[in-house]
């Protein structure tokens, strides 16, 4: 169960994806996960396209997340690298699949990149979780 309250103004836009901001109470711990690729345990991108690279990186958040005592629902900000002229819709597809229903979504920040570091990455994704401290 999170800990943060996810704030969504009434004068702005209500998105099943996104929260407008997220609020951490005090005495939280936090965990700050590094950009997570489409890459399997041998390094090398799962495969070409954005679907299957963001459900990779999903699993590889959720394996760094739950190592620091957090879950996916945990999260309170991800920042999205997507490569330009990736199409965003099977991304966030995928977020709808693997996000549950019942939880209030993250804030989120994406941004269209010209290249990601792994050869064929076209998707990278950081999360900031927070925990009940300390």
């Amino acid at each position: 169960m999170s800990i943060a309250t996810r704030i969504n103004p009434e004068s702005l836009h209500r998105s099943p994806f996104f929260s407008q901001a997220v609020r951490v109470p005090a005495g939280a711990a936090t965990v700050y996960v590094g950009g997570q690729n489409g890459v399997g345990p041998d390094g090398t991108v799962v495969g070409p396209g954005v679907g299957e690279q963001t459900r990779q990186a999903f699993r590889n958040l959720v394996a760094c997340l739950e190592a620091a005592g957090a879950e996916l629902t945990d999260v309170v900000k991800w920042t999205i690298l997507v490569v330009e002229g990736v199409p965003l819709e099977e991304g966030v597809a995928v977020f709808g699949e693997l996000w549950p229903r019942d939880a209030e979504p993250p804030a989120i920040t994406v941004a269209i990149v010209s290249d990601l570091g792994p050869d064929g990455a076209v998707v990278e994704i950081e999360a900031v979780a927070a925990v009940a401290g300390p």
